[in-house]
Order: structure tokens, then C-alpha cells, then sequence
């Protein structure tokens, strides 16, 4: 008799270590919250939460975002102070990633939206009345033509500091001689270009900055009714570099991908979230889409979460392949 009970007792203590470590394979962040960072644009709330549904997917709980500016972001990475961000731009933010610690401390992973295009954008108008290149603006002439403010010099509605996106603008204002000619306005973004589309949207002439995937090209509409402007020559700080071309002209602006940033600690930690911030890709044509329709008034939580819900369950064959190749990295 206690033979027979000892056997019973060893089988099923074997069967519940087999059911926990099978537990433990599907589940590889039981028991662990991630810290991610967030930018403060809601527009990637999309990007971002589809990633967490992965990390979700795996057992790990999402920890309260942080919601701060992108050069804190890195800091905040490279400090230990969060885990991750799916908005890193590379090679945009290469100098933040630097200047919070780099390869040291941080790595990048995965390559989640390709294809982000960047520039300056001018009215219909004025593009075809000979106004194709940033170049174009060191003539005061043609400057004041983009005058929203009376003071003689073009209005471009720029990129709020913080943003990376500044430094290139700045470098540009020196490099291309704009410095007498051109105004870089900068504030909230989302003010600015709100401005710039009533303005444009009254027949007055626009000058801005703006990138994919947003919104804002799907109101002024590169072709309709503004154009990509080209640069003289390609001059880029921070040791950035890449592929500047676009639709037939140098925009100036290396054409960049937004990758996960996470720090190595998390990585080194969690091959299983590793592996997933490898494989998770979006469509930049989908996160437009997803923007676009936040525009048209579709832009609470729930609209969101919604949308991430329907891209998960057109896209649930991809999807539930990044999970079992994560699952499968933490063995």
C-alpha cells in the first residue's frame, strides 16, 4: 500500500511540475511587469498597444506608461527609469541614443514601421509657381510669400524641442542660409499645423514640417493639394545618415524606420520579449489609415483599442507567429 501511494504521490508531483514548466513555456513573463515609455502623441497609442497585446500575450502585466517628450525617453531607458519605447526613430534619435548611454546600456530592436518619411511641405500654389526647393526661401522675395505674421520673413511651422526633429530643422536653418529669410515656429505641434491646414484651407500659402505615418498628410495631401519640397544638398547633424530620397527629389531628411528601444538589462532578462520586438511589424499604411480615422473623429480610448482589436484579428496568423517564436526563444 505504501509502494502504490508512493508511485501515486511521485506521478502526480511529475505532472504538476510537467504542467507548471508548460505553464512557464506560455507564459514566459508570469510574474513580471514591464515599464514602458510612451511619446505624448496619442496617434501612437495604435503602435504601441498592439506590442503590449503581444507582451500581453506572453504573461507579461503592463506596467503604467510614462508619457514624456522623446529625448527623455531615451534618457529615462538609458537610466533604467522604464524598459522600453516603440518610438524610436532611427536614425533621427541616433544623438539621443548616444547621449543616454548607447550600446552600453540600450538596444535596438526589430524594425516595427518602415518607410517613415520626413520634410519640409509647401501649398499647391506655390510650389507650382517655382518654389520647389527649402533653397528657394534664401530669396526675400519668395520668403514673404509664406509671411503669416507680417514680419517679412517665412512662417515654417516646425518641431517642438524635445523632438529630435528640431536639431535637423536648426542644422538646415545654417546650412541651407535660411537664418534672415525663415521663421522656425515652434510650440505644440498639434496648434501649429492646425493653423498651418486653416490657412491653407483659406487659399494663403504654407510652409511646414511634418512626417509619415500622421495624419496630417492624409488633410494636406502630398500631389493635391501641397508638395514635398527637395533641399540644395544633403547636411544632416548628429552623424545622421541614410537614404534622403523620395518621390523623385532630396528631401534632406534620411527616410527612417521606428524601432524598439529597450534597455539591455530587460533584453538580457526576457528572450522572450526580445524575440518578440524583433518580429512585431506594422504596415506604415495601416497606422495612417489608423490615424487618419482618428481625424475624422474616431479618436477616444475605446476607438483605439477597437481599431487595435480589428488589426489584431486581420492580422491573427502573424500575430500569433510572433507568440509561439517568443515563446519558443524563452526555452
Amino acid at each position: 500500500m505504501n509502494r502504490t501511494l508512493g508511485r501515486t504521490a511521485i506521478l502526480i508531483t511529475a505532472g504538476l511540475l510537467a504542467a507548471t514548466t508548460a505553464m512557464a513555456q506560455d507564459n514566459p513573463g508570469e510574474g513580471i511587469t514591464v515599464r514602458p515609455i510612451e511619446g505624448t502623441l496619442l496617434e501612437e497609442r495604435f503602435q504601441n498597444h498592439i506590442v503590449y497585446r503581444g507582451l500581453e500575450a506572453l504573461g507579461y502585466t503592463i506596467g503604467d506608461p510614462q508619457s514624456v517628450e522623446y529625448q527623455t525617453i531615451h534618457l529615462a531607458i538609458g537610466s533604467g527609469d522604464g524598459d522600453f519605447t516603440t518610438v524610436h526613430y532611427d536614425p533621427l534619435h541616433q544623438a539621443f541614443f548616444e547621449e543616454s548611454g548607447g550600446e552600453a546600456v540600450m538596444r535596438r530592436v526589430g524594425h516595427l514601421i518602415k518607410g517613415a518619411v520626413q520634410g519640409y511641405l509647401v501649398d499647391k500654389a506655390s510650389y507650382d509657381a517655382g518654389i520647389t526647393s527649402i533653397g528657394d526661401l534664401t530669396d526675400p522675395e519668395k520668403a514673404k510669400r509664406f509671411d503669416a505674421n507680417g514680419d517679412g520673413t517665412a512662417d515654417l511651422a516646425g518641431c517642438p524641442p524635445g523632438w529630435g526633429c528640431e536639431r535637423v530643422i536648426e542644422h538646415h536653418m545654417d546650412a541651407y542660409g535660411l537664418r534672415d529669410t525663415v521663421t522656425h515656429n515652434q510650440g505644440s505641434y498639434n496648434a501649429i499645423i492646425a493653423e498651418t491646414i486653416a490657412r491653407e484651407q483659406g487659399g494663403e500659402a504654407v510652409l511646414y514640417y511634418t512626417w509619415t505615418p500622421y495624419w496630417v498628410s492624409g488633410v494636406l495631401v502630398p500631389g493635391e493639394n501641397v508638395e514635398w519640397l527637395a533641399v540644395p544638398e544633403t547636411s544632416l547633424p548628429d552623424g545622421q545618415s541614410g537614404n534622403t530620397e523620395f518621390d523623385g527629389r532630396n528631401l534632406g531628411w534620411p527616410v527612417n524606420e521606428l524601432r524598439i528601444l529597450a534597455s539591455t538589462e530587460f533584453l538580457d532578462a526576457n528572450p522572450a520579449a526580445e524575440k518578440l520586438f524583433e518580429l512585431a511589424t506594422l504596415e506604415i499604411n495601416d497606422v495612417s489609415a489608423q490615424n487618419n480615422r482618428m481625424q475624422s473623429g474616431e479618436d477616444s480610448i475605446e476607438d483605439i483599442d477597437s481599431d487595435v482589436d480589428d488589426w489584431i484579428a486581420a492580422n491573427q496568423e502573424t500575430f500569433d507567429g510572433w507568440i509561439a517564436a517568443a515563446r519558443d526563444a524563452a526555452k
